[in-house]
C-alpha cells in the first residue's frame, strides 16, 4: 500500500504530500473554499440586515441622501465586474483544457477590470469627501448635498455606504492579490496549476462571490425607489 501511495504521488505533480490522491486533495480544497464563502455570506448578510432595518425606518431621508450617489459610475462599475466574471469563467474553462495562453490573457483582463473598479470607486469617494458626506463631526456641513434629508439619518446611510462598499473594495484588493499570484503560477508553468485546474476554479469562485455582492449593493445603494 505504501508503494502504491508513493507511486500516486510521483504520477501527479500537483499532489501535495499530506494527501493520498488528487481526488482527496481537490475535495479538501473545495470544502475549504465553500466553508470560507459561507462565513463571508453570513458576514455580509448581517450588514444587509442592518441596511434593511434602517432603510425601513428612514425611507424618505435615505432616498434623499442617496440622490448624491452617481448612478452612471455605479452602473459602469457593475458592467466592469460583469465583464471580469466572464473573463475569470473563461480562464477556468481554459485551465480545464490546459490552454495556458488563454488562462493568462483572461486572468490579466480580470485584474485590469479590478483596478478599473477601484479607480472609479476612488473618484466616487473623493466627491463624497469633498461634499462632507463621510461620517464624522463635519458631516452635513454642506447642507445642499443632503437634498433636504435629516443629517443624522443621512449619516447612517453614508456610514453603511462607506462601510459596505469599502469592505467590498477590500475584497477586490484581496482578489487582485490572489489573481496576481495565480497569474504568476501559470506564467512559471507550475505543476500546481498546470496539472490541476481546481486552484484556478477556487480563485474563480472567490471572484464570482465578490461580483455577486456588488450585484446586490448596486441596486440597494444607487437605485433606491422614491417612497410613497
Amino acid at each position: 500500500m505504501a508503494a502504491i501511495a508513493h507511486d500516486t504521488h510521483e504520477d501527479h505533480g500537483a499532489l501535495h504530500h499530506q494527501f493520498e490522491n488528487i481526488e482527496q486533495q481537490n475535495d479538501s480544497y473545495i470544502v475549504g473554499m465553500w466553508t470560507f464563502l459561507v462565513t463571508e455570506v453570513m458576514f455580509f448578510g448581517a450588514l444587509f440586515l442592518i441596511y434593511t432595518l434602517y432603510r425601513s425606518m428612514y425611507q424618505m431621508d435615505w432616498y434623499l441622501a442617496h440622490e448624491e450617489l452617481d448612478v452612471k459610475l455605479g452602473a459602469f462599475n457593475t458592467i466592469v465586474l460583469l465583464i471580469s466574471s466572464f473573463t475569470v469563467a473563461v480562464a477556468v474553462r481554459s485551465a480545464q483544457r490546459k490552454e495556458r495562453g488563454l488562462v493568462l490573457a483572461n486572468i490579466g483582463i480580470t485584474i485590469a477590470c479590478a483596478f478599473i473598479f477601484l479607480v472609479v470607486k476612488a473618484f466616487e469617494y473623493s466627491a463624497k469627501f469633498e461634499h462632507h458626506l463621510y461620517p464624522g463631526p463635519t458631516f452635513g456641513s454642506v447642507p445642499e448635498h443632503l437634498n433636504g434629508a435629516n443629517a443624522n439619518y443621512a449619516q447612517l446611510f453614508y456610514g453603511l455606504y462607506f462601510g459596505m462598499t469599502g469592505l467590498h473594495a477590500l475584497h477586490i484588493i484581496v482578489g487582485i492579490i490572489v489573481l496576481s499570484a495565480l497569474f504568476n503560477l501559470w506564467w512559471r508553468k507550475c505543476d500546481s496549476v498546470m496539472k490541476d485546474y481546481i486552484p484556478t476554479e477556487l480563485v474563480g469562485l472567490y471572484w464570482h462571490f465578490v461580483d455577486l455582492v456588488w450585484i446586490f449593493l448596486f441596486p440597494l445603494m444607487y437605485l433606491m425607489p422614491k417612497p410613497h
